[in-house]
């Protein structure tokens, strides 16, 4: 019986596990402050806020995570993916710190209880600070909620409780209490005439059609400003009372409301604890249960955050507090910026660019299928790359963002991976970008909605599967070989071994190590390796390029690539936008898609290998040698010594095309050249180069010297990408700076010097700025574009760890 559930998926033993710690989460991340469980149709909860100092603050109600609020700082302090987490928010328009406070408690069949607590400050204590903060419940699906607390129409007081039920969630209590010794804002314009509803929790109950509570916000704000629109009115000669006595939630509770919203109003200090209680648990929760459980969070955060990712001896020991307290901060805003997405998806399967037609005309025209189509509903546990401007999932950023999350927490990046893998369909292809549902729209413009479903992205999610197999490795070796009898060998060169005491897998992989069981391991990478396959042999089959027809000389006549959906000026699907190329052309061959299927085929031959598909393992080797041999064969350009892409030019003939730059790299930072290569001195120059690629900052993403640097969007023609850089470290690190070969000085050399350079400014510019950027400015080293970017800009925890 035990080995049947050893050959599924997500197992079920396992899944009750993750499904116990996993299911509650802040995996609304779009939002400041928003939980939800991983359940398609259920509970949502938000907060939201405004000052109170004027009448115009309504109209910069923070709730979602918006560049445009003028934020000072937001960020998750700690968060630990089954325990909880601290964020603080410095709100400096309205003067107010927020520091939010999440804690899971296990226990009963539905996935436990939690608690939240949400507290204030004044940032600057010499001015105002007069927040009022709206927190709301709403459920979509089958079930219901009621306001359990009499109600009244001046407000209520003491605490509020709400009870409710859903098929999943089953019976559970939501109850708000507040904290002794909150103070009102109780003087102002006409202060007595509202003296009965000063200082009052206030409420509102409302009914939403299915799938709008996402637009809580709205919904609330429009009953706030109908009231205060009344009460108004004969004011309109001016000396209105004070906003504090005047903005708040109309104090009803409507029939059939399924979305329930609470408001405080404070001056000055404020506390105030949320508590979700299911039925099926026996724990009662408490405001002592926050007031403990967040110290020891934050005491067993730091003692695993130093085991997973262990200061360094050799790095700035002087800011050692203060790096290691960065370290932590981009570490949990990438966990907390997990977000679970349930909805439909906008795909056009007849969509092409000219040069894509004649090869790409076929696709479902069988079907009669033409413009673009809603999906059935997907679900999607993913990592998002910007809270506040990329809230959803994305292919490419994926595999990187499941590097850092794999050694933090095992599991739950193997569950993030399997709901990518999930979403591979029959064909073998998932979309690039996953917008799933409305509310994850809204943050998108229309021109992005639509997927294409010939349309590729650089395959990173393989990245995380080989990382994974390299942990079970690592865990097997640390503990030594046991249950020998079972007799199988799992690509660890020898029989089956494994981590016994919970306390060493701990140590090899922090929380969330069930999975690093050579079984079970064995179990999860067998249940992916079909789908991973057809994926595969899908981008073989509609990214691969001309090589016969323009007469160009290659050892293999079939592995080349090409990046189907480029327009004139950008290639999205490539990941590098705006990266200088040729001109579109179907005869066109693409250095950096021919060295990610390199990368590609091999990783699928360490997976074939791990779980005994070794025919298909000979296969991978004998296609990956292929592709190698036909990077040198079509992509080197012996006049320019560098890599390059392949043209047609108006006479049919092939050409190079060379933009100095992130692109001729590919095969140094995918670490697919031997490091005695007589190509790679020429790539560790130009890389080394001040003039090229070298800046105190990073690697730029195009050479100085380049005509287009810095020009037009400036995308990808010159800032530093963390992304990048860390593929170059890794690969120096792994393999030119540690194997013997004419350059492995030289690769030490650049090593050191880049780590340095990255840590230094990724750090410098987060305690300027508050913040890390999406990219960095290639002459200044100034943060850029998109904030926080905590998806793979926070590599710069395994850079510093050396986690590679």
């Amino acid at each position: 019986m035990q080995l049947l559930w050893l050959l599924l998926p997500l197992t079920s033993v396992a899944a009750t596990q993750v499904n116990d710690t996993l299911l509650w989460g802040a995996y609304r991340p779009n939002l400041y402050f928003g939980l939800r469980p991983r359940i398609p149709q259920s509970l949502m909860t938000g907060l939201m806020w405004f000052g109170t100092h004027d009448y115009q603050s309504i109209g910069k109600t923070r709730h979602a995570c918006d560049q445009g609020d003028g934020i000072t700082s937001y960020t998750w302090t700690e968060y630990d993916t089954r325990e909880g987490g601290v964020q603080v928010i410095q709100d400096g328009p309205n003067n107010v710190k927020i520091t939010t406070e999440f804690l899971k408690v296990a226990g009963g069949d539905h996935g436990g209880s939690w608690a939240a607590r949400i507290k204030g400050e004044p940032m600057n204590p010499d001015k105002p600070s007069t927040p009022s903060l709206i927190f709301y419940f709403g459920l979509e699906g089958l079930g219901g909620i009621d306001l359990d607390t009499d109600e009244d129409e001046n407000g209520l007081e003491g605490d509020v409780k709400f009870s409710g039920s859903t098929p999943e969630l089953e019976d559970f209590t939501i109850r708000i209490v507040d904290a002794p010794g909150n103070t009102p804002k109780t003087t102002g314009p006409h202060a007595h005439k509202f003296a009965e509803r000063i200082g009052k929790t206030h409420f509102l109950g409302q009914p939403v059609a299915s799938g709008n509570i996402w637009q809580a916000k709205d919904i609330i704000l429009q009953q706030i400003i109908k009231r205060a629109q009344e009460i108004l009115s004969p004011y309109k000669d001016g000396n209105p009372p004070d906003p504090s006595f005047v903005l708040q939630l109309p104090d009803e509770v409507y029939t059939a409301s399924n979305l329930y919203a609470i408001q405080k109003s404070f001056e000055g200090e404020f506390q105030f604890d949320v508590f979700f209680e299911s039925a099926s648990s026996k724990h009662k929760l408490s405001s002592a249960t926050l007031d403990n459980g967040i110290p020891a969070l934050g005491n067993s955060y730091g003692k695993r955050f130093q085991t997973a990712f262990p200061f360094p001896s050799d790095y700035n020991v002087a800011k050692r507090d203060q790096i290691e307290a960065f370290s932590k901060a981009i570490t949990s805003n990438l966990v907390g910026g997990v977000g679970y997405f349930y909805g439909t998806s906008i795909v056009n399967r007849k969509f092409s660019y000219e040069w894509d037609e004649e090869e790409d005309s076929h696709t479902d025209s069988e079907n009669g299928e033409t413009g673009a189509r809603l999906t059935e509903p997907k679900a999607l546990l993913t990592a998002t790359p910007s809270r506040s401007f990329f809230p959803r999932g994305f292919y490419w950023d994926e595999g990187f963002h499941l590097l850092h999350i794999g050694a933090w927490d095992n599991d739950f990046s193997l569950a993030i991976l399997k709901d990518w893998i999930d979403l591979i369909d029959d064909d073998g292809w998932v979309a690039r970008e996953q917008i799933l549902g409305e509310e994850a729209r809204s943050k998108v413009p229309t021109e992005f909605q639509t997927q294409v479903p010939n349309y590729a992205n650089p395959p990173t999610l393989t990245m995380a599967v080989t990382a994974f197999i390299a942990r079970v490795k690592k865990a097997a070796a640390s503990s030594g070989p046991t249950d020998q009898d079972l007799g199988m060998d799992f690509g660890m060169g020898g029989a089956q071994e494994r981590l016994s005491d919970p306390a060493e897998r701990g140590a090899v992989s922090g929380a969330g190590s069930e999975l690093l069981e050579p079984e079970q391991a064995l179990a999860f990478l067998k249940s992916i390796y079909a789908p991973l396959k057809r994926h595969y042999d899908w981008f073989r089959r509609t990214q691969r390029g001309q090589i016969k027809q323009y007469a160009r000389e290659a050892r293999s006549r079939t592995e080349g690539y090409r990046w189907r959906g480029r327009s004139e000026q950008h290639v999205l699907t490539s990941g590098m936008d705006d990266y200088p190329r040729g001109p579109p052309h179907a005869g066109e061959l693409h250095l950096d898609l021919i060295s990610w299927m390199a990368f590609f085929t091999g990783t699928m031959k360490d997976i074939a290998e791990f779980v005994g598909e070794t025919d298909d393992a000979v296969s991978f080797g004998e296609i990956e040698q292929a592709i190698l041999n036909n990077i040198d064969d079509l992509h080197w350009s012996e006049e320019k010594q560098m890599y390059c892409d392949a043209n047609v030019d108006d006479e049919d003939e092939s050409y190079h095309v060379c933009h100095q730059g992130y692109l001729t790299m590919f095969p140094l930072l995918l670490a697919l050249l031997p490091p005695s290569s007589p190509h790679l001195g020429p790539m560790l120059d130009a890389l080394h180069d001040p003039e090229q690629l070298w800046s105190p900052y990073g690697l730029r993403s195009l050479s100085a010297s380049h005509p287009q640097f810095g020009t037009g969007e400036n995308y990808w023609k010159g800032p530093v990408w963390m992304q990048i850089n860390y593929l170059v470290l890794r690969a120096l690190y792994k393999k030119y700076a540690a194997e013997e070969g004419p350059y492995k000085a030289r690769a030490q050399e650049i090593y050191q010097q880049l780590r340095k350079n990255v840590i230094d400014n990724v750090f410098k510019e987060y305690e300027r700025t508050g913040y890390v950027w999406e990219q960095y400015n290639a002459l200044t080293g100034e943060g850029m574009r998109s904030h926080p970017f905590t998806g793979w800009t926070s590599l710069v925890t395994l850079i510093l760890a050396e986690t590679y």
